[in-house]
């Protein structure tokens, strides 16, 4: 695989921040114009997941905004579940939804509130546009009223027009009649699909929601909150605008594929006279080698291609977390990136740097041997062992020491040794030396081998008694420092290391006729059922951090296998796998 060093990183990270740091402040300007000029008196935004799945890095992105707008104008910011699509919404989303936010740091207080509170009144708003004339219940199937709204063409010269759509036949009905039918669909009378109420607007509209959009249809499921209460739900782009006029809200921050949708978030606040609650919009977070898209990851859990929502190879915040992520590293991350008008990729190696800078700074250091070779020291004594000191973290001197025992027999990593080193390979082999890490400088003095497979079993050495620590005499100077743990005090653990779930950058960039799951990466996850670490190790907890030395960032999981810990792999010390290259940004 291609190289790529943190130095690469941090050039996309100073490339982002300054980005980020220019373009952040046009959602600020807004609002405190909006202050400025007694438009709102106060600030009020509103995160308003739908219950249909776990979130994602990009809902970071989103709560982000709306939490840290709130905060900076002194306001307060809603959690608000818009649940209006009872056949695919479930009281565990909302509980993942709510845990997920808390873990990434924020706090709605007693701001929690549900759109399915608001049937009552959004039914009554309907009946108030009704009254108006502006809303009429139709009787077209939803394929005629698709091909009554017409669609957008591409013309000869490749420019979108949008030929004019037909008034349905139903159009014109009385106030009289669409009262009492609406009232009729409400009690049942119809079947799923036999009616909607739809807006009155404009079927000759450019901008094709605004051709008679509908507001109701009718759905016998049962909702996860109200039951069978209601056989009619509000769709999206009727209930959003008047939930967050019900609330007060005075900024209404979304995402960029609703600025197409904003014009109807005002017709709809106009027409039913409420709270005059303002729509801006803001560009999505897009990562390389990853989907942001509910729909996409749900597939990925339905067809088993990961785990569950929660796989650490998943961008769900509850991935995230379980693969090590910390809830810093993320908002830092976001907060560089900044906020944007326009749509950009933002490459996965400056997330994984943020994460770096982070974990670098918590992370208690340990030795851990992933493929465990035998190294027998042929002048050490037997049965004798010594404590040698070992720093816990260099960054943080608070962090102390701890004792390691060193004896005859020890694990060291397979790769450490070759019995024919390749140009510029300065670790074991038979008559080099290496420094054993916080130990001994030992030199190779053969190797054993199984004579029917040619695979190493052994390597002997012998070690230089005044070489202990970091002391060595001016003869001794080594090129190499490798990690061991004695083979008489190490535990067994299971190491799984995690890789990109996709082997392109842009998964979503589907082919006619492909699919986003021919890129998926066959060999992102490397289970190692038998590793080897330090002793402390077995006192881990689920989500405990570390540095295995020399190899990468690992976080204990909350599964035991075969009565092992196992430990998953979060980010190495390096990137391994994008090319160095600059990126424009």
């Amino acid at each position: 695989m291609d190289t790529k060093t943190d130095h690469a990183a941090e050039t996309t990270v100073s490339n982002n921040a300054a980005c980020g740091s220019t373009a952040s402040d046009f959602i600020s300007e807004f609002i405190k114009e909006d202050l400025r000029t007694g438009r709102f008196s106060h600030v009020l935004t509103r995160f308003p997941p739908e219950p249909n799945g776990w979130l994602h890095i990009g809902h970071c992105k989103a709560f982000y905004v709306d939490f840290s707008m709130a905060e900076k104008f002194g306001g307060k910011c809603n959690l608000r579940f818009d649940d209006t699509n009872p056949s695919k919404e479930d009281i565990s989303y909302v509980e993942a939804i709510k845990r997920d936010v808390k873990w990434m740091g924020y706090d709605w207080e007693d701001r929690e509130f549900y759109a399915s509170d608001y049937y009552e009144y959004l039914y009554e708003l309907a009946v108030k546009i009704i009254k108006k004339g502006h809303a009429y219940v139709d009787d077209l199937s939803e394929e005629e009223t698709s091909e009554y709204r017409g669609t957008a063409v591409p013309d000869k010269n490749n420019i979108t027009i949008t030929p004019p759509g037909r008034n349905s036949p139903y159009r014109n009905r009385s106030v009289e009649e669409n009262l009492n039918l609406f009232t009729r669909m409400r009690a049942g009378e119809f079947a799923d699909g036999a009616k909607t109420l739809r807006a009155k607007i404009d079927m000759t509209h450019p901008n094709l929601l605004l051709r008679d959009p509908v507001m109701y249809r009718i759905r016998r499921e049962t909702h996860y909150r109200t039951g069978n209460s209601w056989c009619i739900y509000p769709m999206y782009d009727f209930q959003h605008p008047l939930s967050d006029a019900k609330e007060g809200v005075t900024h209404s921050l979304c995402s960029m594929e609703y600025e197409i949708h904003r014009p109807l978030y005002e017709w709809f606040i106009n027409e039913a006279e409420v709270f005059p609650s303002r729509q801006i919009e803001f560009a999505r977070l897009n990562i390389t080698h990853t989907v942001m898209s509910k729909r996409w990851l749900l597939r990925l859990v339905q067809e088993k291609l990961v785990s569950g929502w929660d796989d650490p190879r998943m961008p769900t915040i509850a991935g995230l977390r379980r693969r090590g992520y910390t809830p810093e590293a993320i908002r830092s991350f976001i907060s560089q990136v900044g906020i944007a008008k326009n749509d950009s990729m933002v490459d996965i190696a400056f997330l994984e740097y943020c994460l770096r800078q982070d974990l670098n700074k918590r992370s208690p250091r340990v030795m851990v041997v992933l493929k465990p070779l035998k190294l027998i020291i042929e002048n050490w004594e037997a049965s004798a062992f010594e404590e040698v000191e070992a720093v816990n973290n260099p960054e943080d001197p608070s962090a102390g020491t701890r004792t390691l025992r060193f004896s005859r027999v020890l694990w060291i990593e397979r790769d450490d040794f070759e019995e024919t080193p390749p140009p510029k390979y300065f670790r074991l082999y038979p008559g080099n030396s290496v420094r054993l890490r916080y130990g001994y400088i030992v030199t190779c003095t053969g190797f054993d081998k199984d004579p029917s497979t040619g695979e190493i079993t052994a390597v002997h050495c012998v070690y230089d008694p005044a070489t202990k620590g970091g002391n060595a005499p001016d003869n001794r100077k080594v090129k190499s420092t490798i990690h061991w743990v004695a083979t008489d005090a190490a535990i067994p653990i299971e190491a799984r290391l995690y890789d990109y779930l996709f082997t392109v950058e842009r998964p979503m960039d589907v082919p006619p006729g492909g699919s986003f799951t021919d890129k998926l990466n066959s060999t992102s996850l490397e289970v190692i059922p038998c590793a080897y670490a330090e002793p402390c190790l077995a006192a881990a907890v689920p989500f405990d951090r570390y540095q295995f030395e020399r190899i990468g960032y690992f976080v204990r999981d909350p599964d035991t296998s075969d009565g092992k810990p196992v430990f998953n792999k979060t980010v190495g010390l390096r990137d391994t796998w994008l090319k160095v290259k600059d990126k424009p940004q």
